[in-house]
């Protein structure tokens, strides 16, 4: 049965239970979000979905919270907060909401909760400090929900439960976007796949449009694989592939020569009609056409194996 009240903390807010609202808020559209410290509402009932307050953890009761003595931890021991507990329980039914495809739901369960669902759950628990991030400290999304909170002298008593409210409204982009990144990712995989084993042992990937190609290029095993060619908008683009995920290094870097070039003066150095420009940092070029994309890539795999020799 679908709960009536959604039921959380009032004053302060945290990113935990803002971002538990827009999940269940999209789940139940129709139960009133109330914050309170009321016993009469933190207590458990069966019309209502308690979080982020009531110091108990019964999802069987529908109370959620993570403040208490013996308060629930992650199988590797790692704290939850209300929104680790919210996405545990409710996070399949609402990426079902988004239009998930029911083969896709376990692995951007998943992902979504190890990306971004255990760093707030980290943060909120104090075993991770936003501060880490250096001088990216104060732009994390739990710094930034908190920057919508009122001024300490705002004598208005419903600016609180407004500004909690736009955090949700706000919120609800962050999340359903990454989601949208997640979904997306997992549909360029099978793609990206099916051109893999169309290449065979060619050097150069060529993908039917732009989209995420490095992780199923690592889940082929296709080290064989330096550069990528996709059409976009009106041109061609030319690509390598990154060695890591994190980090800028290349398999391959495109050819010293062609650095900055762009127009005529790229032609030139290439000896290719329709190539039109590649980046002084040789890991993206362009040309006009498939063929003239298709020979830069080609030069650039001989250049590369050159180089390798």
């Amino acid at each position: 049965m679908a709960p009536n009240f959604l039921v959380t903390h009032s004053g302060g807010f945290h990113a935990d239970e803002v971002l538990s609202s827009v999940i269940l808020t999209r789940l139940f559209p129709d139960a009133r979000l109330v914050r309170s410290r009321a016993p009469e509402w933190i207590t458990p009932g069966v019309d209502r979905i308690v979080y982020d307050v009531g110091g108990a953890y019964d999802a069987t009761a529908g109370i959620f919270d993570h403040h208490q003595r013996g308060a629930p931890r992650r199988d590797d021991d790692q704290p939850f907060s209300s929104f680790g507990l919210i996405w545990k329980h409710f996070g399949r039914d609402y990426l079902t909401a988004l239009l998930v495809p029911s083969g896709f739901v376990e692995t951007v369960h998943a992902a979504f909760d190890a990306g971004f669902v255990l760093p707030i759950d980290l943060v909120d628990n104090g075993a991770l400090s936003p501060d880490s991030a250096g001088l990216l400290a104060g732009l994390t999304l739990p710094s930034l929900l908190e920057t919508l909170k009122p001024v300490f002298d705002d004598a208005d008593p419903e600016a609180t439960d407004r500004a909690f409210h736009a955090a949700v409204a706000i919120a609800s982009n962050f999340v359903e976007a990454k989601i949208a990144g997640l979904h997306a990712k997992l549909r360029a995989e099978t793609l990206v796949l099916q051109a893999i084993a169309s290449a065979g042992e060619s050097r150069v990937l060529e993908l039917p449009m732009g989209m995420p190609f490095r992780s199923a290029i690592v889940k082929a095993g296709a080290d064989h694989l330096l550069f990528v060619v996709h059409p976009r908008e009106a041109d061609w683009c030319l690509t390598g592939i990154r060695r890591a995920e994190e980090g800028f290094e290349l398999r391959a870097d495109l050819p010293v020569g062609w650095a900055g070039l762009s127009g005529r003066d790229l032609e030139m150095a290439t000896g290719i009609e329709g190539a039109s420009f590649c980046h002084n940092g040789r890991f993206i070029a362009a040309a006009k056409t498939r063929e003239a994309a298709l020979a830069l890539a080609m030069l650039a795999v001989n250049d590369a194996e050159q180089g390798a020799g």
